[in-house]
């Protein structure tokens, strides 16, 4: 019997979508390079690691790999809602926020709707657009010469809104640019946005912001009744294996969104860890402080080699070479260095540089040095 046509029996919108690209087969990397100083600089990870609590409660939690982990996430939702000043109802946990971003579009869009995201935007947004069957509206990022080369532009957003419109995806810092829009600014934004509209605020990698124009959010949430903002364990909070995440939103969004979420869908594990690790401010802010420093020093390092460095208050550095970066790139993975193409954003001659440890930057310049050579 012949297999069907699994392409043709696809909904409309998964006939067009391509899968999310992670970069590399990272797994066979490690095994190649088990015996060399493998330098994984490639997916945002924090080189420094989850705080130890979170290490003990996992081992604590080990006698219970048997049982269903708490398909509400009580414990982990009131922790969250006590560190940012909310409340639990105000809280939806997904495994890593890529499944609630996907999420919101199933929910809140679909055939003959909109979605607006920005050029350079993390590539998961076109996807949740594009898995709902709804139409991605792509509005074009600010210039490369201005002080947030290819940032959003918040006002091009803006005027992307149409009776259409259902959801706006942002990213707060922006992955893969490294940029960011002061809160000022996204207030001003919010103003324009009509009330039936959903804004999506990823802030993923907002703890590593250390500008004071940056807040975040959360701080709009009770005025703005149509505004989400996601967040998760994976970048600060070093627990990527795990896979947490979470959105905060009006309660009656989040009501809504919890008949389509999987039961169970955060893990045993996961739960201890994450609220170990939302309490310990001190690991914490050791992150953060060392993330700076070093995202500072390498940005140096990297441009007293004629590099062009983005700004960036993340935890990683776009950096373009000025010529197409593959062979670069290619050659940096024959020598035991993985970094993140950006062909895929449109960005050829750039690619996306994690901040590592002080040992790892130091690996990275000399084999860069080796390979621009």
């Amino acid at each position: 019997m012949a297999a069907p046509d699994f392409q043709r029996l696809a909904q409309a919108g998964i006939q067009r979508l391509r899968a999310y690209d992670p970069g590399h087969d990272i797994v066979a990397l490690r095994k190649k390079y088990a015996d060399e100083f493998f330098v994984e600089l490639g997916s945002n990870e924090n080189t420094y690691g989850p705080s130890p609590r979170a290490r003990e409660v996992i081992l604590d939690s080990l006698h219970a790999l048997h049982r269903y982990p708490d398909p509400l996430g009580a414990d982990l939702k009131k922790a969250i809602a006590a560190k940012h000043a909310i409340k639990p109802e105000q809280i939806l946990l997904g495994n890593g926020s890529h499944e609630l971003l996907m999420m919101i579009a199933q929910v809140f869009s679909g055939p003959e709707t909109q979605v607006i995201a920005s050029q350079y935007g993390f590539a998961v947004y076109a996807l949740a657009a594009q898995a709902a069957g709804a139409e991605l509206v792509v509005a074009k990022a600010l210039s490369e010469d201005d002080g947030q080369s290819r940032g959003h532009d918040l006002a091009m957003l803006s005027s992307a809104i149409n009776e259409k419109t259902r959801l706006i995806y942002l990213a707060n810092p922006n992955n893969p640019t490294g940029t960011w829009f002061s809160s000022a600014a996204f207030a001003e934004f919010m103003t324009k946005v009509p009330g039936d509209v959903l804004v999506v605020v990823d802030e993923a990698y907002l703890e590593f912001v250390t500008v004071a124009e940056l807040q975040s959010a959360f701080a709009l949430l009770d005025q703005y009744p149509n505004l989400t903002v996601a967040r998760t364990f994976s970048k600060a909070y070093g627990l990527a294996g795990l896979r947490v995440g979470y959105v905060v939103a009006h309660p009656e969004c989040i009501a809504v969104m919890e008949r389509v979420r999987e039961s169970f869908n955060v893990n045993l594990l996961g739960l201890a860890a994450s609220q170990a690790a939302l309490n310990d401010d001190a690991h914490l802010q050791w992150v953060i402080e060392k993330n700076a420093s070093e995202r500072q020093w390498l940005t140096a390092q990297l441009e007293q080699r004629g590099l062009k460095c983005g700004p960036s208050q993340t935890n990683f550095i776009l950096v373009d070479f000025q010529r197409d970066s593959a062979g670069i790139e290619a050659q940096c993975v024959s020598k035991a260095l993985v970094l993140r193409p950006m062909r895929g954003y449109g960005l050829p001659n750039c690619l996306r540089i994690t901040v590592g440890s002080r040992d790892e930057n130091r690996q990275l310049l000399k084999i860069l040095d080796e390979v621009l050579a």
